[in-house]
C-alpha cells in the first residue's frame, strides 16, 4: 500500500512516488529500472541499492565476502537518503566500484534532488523493513534460476573482468542460498510481479500502468 507518512515535495510541489524493484540476481531489475528512468526522463531519479555496499574487504583474507546478505549494505544510510528525498531535500548519492569491491571516495558522490518518481532497485529492496516502509509501489522481477545464472556469468565476465569459474563458485556459495533465504520470500508481498524473461518494454509498460493507476488514486 502507498505510504503517506513522509509526504514528498519535489520542487514543483507535487508528491513524489517511490518505486521499489526487487528480484534475484540478474533477473532484470536493473534493466527494468533503467528503462523506467529513461522513459520518464527528468521526472525520474534511479537509485541502485548496490551503491550502498559497505567496505567489506577488511583483513588479510583473499576470499570475497558475502555480498548477497542484507547486512552487506548500509541500509540505514539508504533509508536516510530516501527520507530526505521524500522531504524535498537534496542528497549526495554515494557510489560503489564493482571492480575493486570498495565504496568510491565521497568527493565522487553525485548531488541529487527529489523527483516526481524515484526508482530503487536491488535484490533486498523488499526485504528490509526500514526501506520497504517508505515504498509506494513494490515490484518483483521473477526469472528462472538457470536464466539468472547464465545472465550473471555473462555480465560478470564481460563487464567486471571475472572468470566464469569464480562467478559460478560465488553463485553456489552465497548467491543461491541468500536468494532462497532473503530474496525469493519477498515475492509474495510485492504489489506487482513481472516476468523477467519478457521484453523490457513489456514489463516497463506494466509498471508504468500500475504507477499511473496509483498516482490517479492519490489525486484529490
Amino acid at each position: 500500500m502507498p505510504n503517506r507518512n513522509h509526504p514528498a515535495t519535489p520542487r514543483d510541489g507535487t508528491q513524489m512516488t517511490l518505486i521499489g524493484i526487487a528480484g534475484g540476481s540478474a533477473s532484470g531489475k536493473t534493466s527494468l529500472a533503467v528503462a523506467i528512468a529513461e522513459y520518464l526522463g527528468d521526472q525520474c531519479l534511479r537509485i541502485a541499492h548496490d551503491r550502498y555496499y559497505r567496505d567489506l574487504l577488511t583483513g588479510s583474507s583473499t576470499d570475497l565476502p558475502n555480498f548477497d546478505h542484507p547486512d552487506a549494505l548500509d541500509n540505514m544510510a539508504l533509508r536516510e537518503d530516501l527520507q530526505a528525498l521524500k522531504l524535498g531535500r537534496t542528497i549526495r548519492l554515494r557510489d560503489y566500484d564493482m571492480t575493486t569491491h570498495r565504496p568510491t571516495p565521497e568527493a565522487t558522490w553525485t548531488r541529487c534532488g527529489p523527483a516526481h518518481v524515484v526508482v530503487l532497485d536491488g535484490i533486498h529492496v523488499l526485504g528490509i523493513s526500514a526501506i520497504r516502509a517508505l515504498l509506494d509501489l513494490t515490484v518483483y522481477v521473477d526469472a528462472p534460476a538457470d536464466i539468472r545464472l547464465a545472465r550473471r556469468i555473462r555480465r560478470d565476465t564481460l563487464t567486471r573482468g571475472r572468470a566464469a569459474g569464480d562467478v559460478l563458485d560465488q553463485y553456489l556459495a552465497t548467491v543461491r542460498p541468500m536468494h532462497r533465504a532473503h530474496v525469493e520470500p519477498t515475492k509474495s508481498s510485492a504489489d506487482l510481479v513481472v516476468d523477467g524473461t519478457r521484453s523490457i518494454t513489456e514489463i516497463r509498460d506494466a509498471v508504468l500502468l500500475r504507477l499511473t493507476t496509483l498516482r490517479s488514486s492519490e489525486d484529490p
